[in-house]
């Protein structure tokens, strides 16, 4: 067991040597798009690289996600494989969202010796999704 501030470290150590060994200028939150952007995250369970549609416009939301629903077996087929779709997804502050991810189990963000099977998934899925973004966007974003 990690105390707060050996866990914080070892999180800063983890996003640190993850832009050393992959020094990219991802997309993230610079899609151009209120409320959509793509993330990055890892806990102790679970390592996760995903769309995010939280828009507080329920409309829009519905309205990008049901796009993103009819690329899906594009996106499947020729991205992401294994991708996930989820209308409704909750958050750990209980905020609903929309989101598109992959999941990598069985990770933790405390144990080293899952650092780089984690980072080589992070980079090759978000590498994927931003392929998929460019692709599309025009018709995402009209």
């Amino acid at each position: 067991m990690f105390s707060k501030e050996e866990s914080k470290q070892l999180r800063q150590e983890f996003w640190t040597s993850f832009g050393k060994h992959f020094p990219k200028k991802w997309i993230l939150y610079n899609t151009k798009i209120k409320g959509f952007s793509f993330k990055f995250h890892f806990d102790t369970k679970k390592a996760i690289v995903s769309l995010d549609i939280e828009d507080s416009d329920l409309e829009n939301r519905i309205k990008f996600y049901e796009k993103l629903q009819s690329l899906q077996n594009i996106l499947k087929e020729e991205y992401i494989s294994d991708i996930i779709y989820d209308d409704i997804y909750y958050l750990e502050n209980g905020k609903e969202i929309s989101k598109i991810y992959v999941q990598l189990n069985d990770v933790c963000i405390n144990n080293k010796a899952t650092w780089s099977k984690t980072m080589e998934f992070f980079n090759e899925k978000m590498l994927k999704f931003e392929q998929f973004w460019y692709e599309y966007e025009d018709f995402i974003k009209n």
